[in-house]
């Protein structure tokens, strides 16, 4: 194992062939840090179902706003669950050319999110190539964090996020399902309970 300052680094899970800002689905996880329940909890009513905390609706509303900031995306599935989202990212570039066209970037710099070319936020500019899923899904994060460090202090992400490139409709369908389902089958998901 590599080490990086004197600590090992864990190697990247991404594919190192693949454009991540290459049109596609792409199945998205990102778990809260140690994996704590700052989202709500799963409750049942008639049958579980997942009540969003203060938190948890932030997580929900800004994910739902990412194609506001990155007009090239479209939204599969997505969950708020106790300690993670998941959700489909689909890039379709098609109608917007490619990611540098003039009139694609998006503007938000208060938020500290910018497609544009000539804006981008220092973390984008230098650690994600910009529009692809690394850049949003750090910007997801980032705006989550701003704003719910005002709720609770100590929130915080996992450092990493899980990704699958969708490969074919009925894979696309499987995972589709696998996101409605969640909190039916919460106690059966792998990220059930909180990590210590």
């Amino acid at each position: 194992m590599d080490k990086f300052q004197n600590k090992y680094r864990i190697p990247s899970a991404r594919l190192q062939s693949w454009d991540y800002g290459a049109n596609g689905a792409y199945f998205i996880t990102i778990c809260s840090g140690h994996r704590e329940h700052y989202f709500g909890e799963i409750v049942k009513i008639h049958v579980p179902t997942m009540q969003l905390n203060e938190i948890g609706k932030l997580a929900e509303q800004y994910w739902m706003e990412i194609p506001n900031h990155f007009p090239f995306i479209e939204l599969g599935n997505f969950v708020v669950m106790p300690n993670h989202v998941h959700g489909i990212l689909i890039i379709n570039k098609n109608d917007y050319g490619s990611a540098g066209s003039a009139g694609l970037g998006v503007e938000t710099p208060k938020l500290g999110v910018s497609t544009c070319n000539a804006n981008r936020t220092a973390a984008a500019t230098n650690k994600w190539k910009p529009n692809t899923i690394g850049s949003i899904v750090n910007q997801y994060k980032r705006i989550c964090t701003i704003n719910a460090r005002k709720i609770h202090a100590g929130f915080e992400w996992q450092s990493r996020f899980y990704d699958h490139i969708i490969r074919d409709s009925a894979e696309f369908e499987r995972i589709q399902d696998y996101i409605a389902d969640n909190p039916l089958k919460w106690k059966e998901d792998k990220f059930y309970g909180k990590s210590t």
